[in-house]
């Protein structure tokens, strides 16, 4: 049933004119990250973070949180990202469908993008950039009890010399203080 879903999803965006990669910029106040939106591996979570760029929705948006190996002490299974959040008053957009790397194809490998998530089906806004490469985020990985994993929709193409400033930014545990703010991301022109 999940991968017909997603089968029909691909479908649905091919036959939509939208390009199978998108760039974007995510410019924070400490330099600017690019990165490719992979649309044709997963349609559903690509196409949720490029409604909130297109609304405006990351405008003074915010990475909040640096995972290291040195401030995880209650976790067996120890990753490495660096998380980003709306600005605290703006509202998400409802939840969508969990689509998990087995289906994808895509994988936690270093710089890419993945959308945060509480259970399956609870992403929406908040997405993560993995710092190194980690297969305990994929399906059957091992940091969640599920072992849904998170969904992968892209890549760092430049700018992990600014993921690595982020995660080593002041930080309270996993608490970037401050956060480093997200001025704005943004569609990258052709």
């Amino acid at each position: 049933m999940r991968k017909t879903l997603f089968s029909m999803m691909l479908v649905c965006i091919a036959a939509s004119g939208q390009p199978a990669r998108v760039a974007v910029v995510i410019e924070t106040s400490l330099g600017s990250i690019e990165a490719e939106i992979a649309l044709d591996k997963a349609p559903l979570t690509g196409a949720n973070f490029l409604r909130y760029v297109d609304a405006g929705r990351y405008e003074d948006a915010r990475f909040h949180r640096a995972v290291k190996p040195d401030n995880q002490p209650n976790n067996a299974v120890k990753i490495e990202v660096i998380q980003a959040s709306l600005a605290p008053k703006v509202e998400p957009f409802p939840p969508i469908v969990l689509e998990r790397t087995s289906l994808t194809g895509l994988t936690h490998t270093n710089g890419a993008l993945s959308m945060a998530r509480v259970g399956p089906d609870t992403g929406a806004s908040e997405f993560f950039i993995c710092i190194g490469d980690q297969p305990a985020l994929d399906f059957g990985g091992k940091r969640n009890p599920d072992g849904q994993g998170f969904a992968v929709f892209g890549r760092v193409t430049k700018g992990m010399d600014i993921v690595r400033k982020i995660q080593a930014a002041p930080a309270q545990g996993q608490l970037l203080e401050p956060a480093v703010r997200i001025l704005r991301i943004a569609r990258k022109p052709a």
